[in-house]
């Protein structure tokens, strides 16, 4: 019994998967505020870790680049067990949705700074230079010349990753964190019926990353016509 709610799977299936389809939909809701905070994490967390990296100082550059690789080169499901149940031992006690959002967030923001880098080195040595001819600081060219024409060109590979981290973020329901997938499995567990409510998760997953897929494709077919600058 989730939520006080009782099925029964006697009857109709189509009955059946209507009446536990509310709660899906609020395991969802879960699933995206988790990728949409992570997200935004990793956006920010990412550039900043790009900008660092490009620092020619080695003490700062070297330990991002550390940090970028172990981030990157390590399973999403252990750093949420790390997060999870080694940081209560030292006195810091999150909640698991906290925990989960804090790991999507750090784990795609090693891909985003590779993702920015990229698009920064493809900006044209011509602009850097122009930059240096007006006495722009380091700043100012990033801000006003720099980014403006890097992230039209990084939105395709952004939103795949933003797709991706949709389809990582079931992993919170490793730490208890109460979305989709933990309510389809305590559902089944419950009725002893997993085909129909994992059925459902599939579909209602499908779904979400179609329409996340075609609103940054039309974001990416409408950028170019901004006036941003692309070359």
């Amino acid at each position: 019994m989730l939520f006080g709610l009782h099925w029964d799977t006697s009857g109709d299936m189509l009955a059946f998967a209507w009446s536990i389809l509310p709660i899906l939909l609020i395991g969802l809701k879960v699933t995206l505020e988790a990728t949409v905070l992570g997200f935004l994490l990793a956006l920010v967390l990412g550039l900043v870790f790009a900008l660092l990296q490009g620092v020619r100082l080695r003490l700062i550059s070297w330990p991002v680049r550390f940090v970028v690789e172990f981030l990157r080169d390590t399973p999403l499901l252990v750093q949420l067990f790390f997060l999870f149940y080694v940081l209560p031992g030292f006195g810091l006690s999150l909640p698991a949705f906290a925990i989960g959002t804090i790991a999507l967030g750090a784990q795609y923001s090693a891909y985003c700074a590779e993702i920015y880098r990229a698009g920064i080195e493809a900006v044209g040595r011509g602009q850097w230079e122009a930059a240096c001819a007006l006495d722009l600081d380091r700043w100012t060219t990033y801000k006003d010349i720099v980014l403006p024409q890097a992230v039209p060109r990084i939105i395709p590979a952004l939103g795949t990753y933003l797709v991706s981290m949709i389809k990582d973020a079931p992993l919170l329901s490793a730490i208890t964190v109460l979305d989709m997938l933990a309510a389809a499995n305590i559902i089944g567990g419950q009725t002893y019926n997993y085909l129909i409510p994992l059925t459902l998760v599939g579909a209602l997953f499908l779904l979400t990353t179609l329409v996340v897929s075609y609103l940054v494709h039309r974001l990416d077919r409408w950028l170019p016509k901004s006036g941003i600058p692309l070359k």
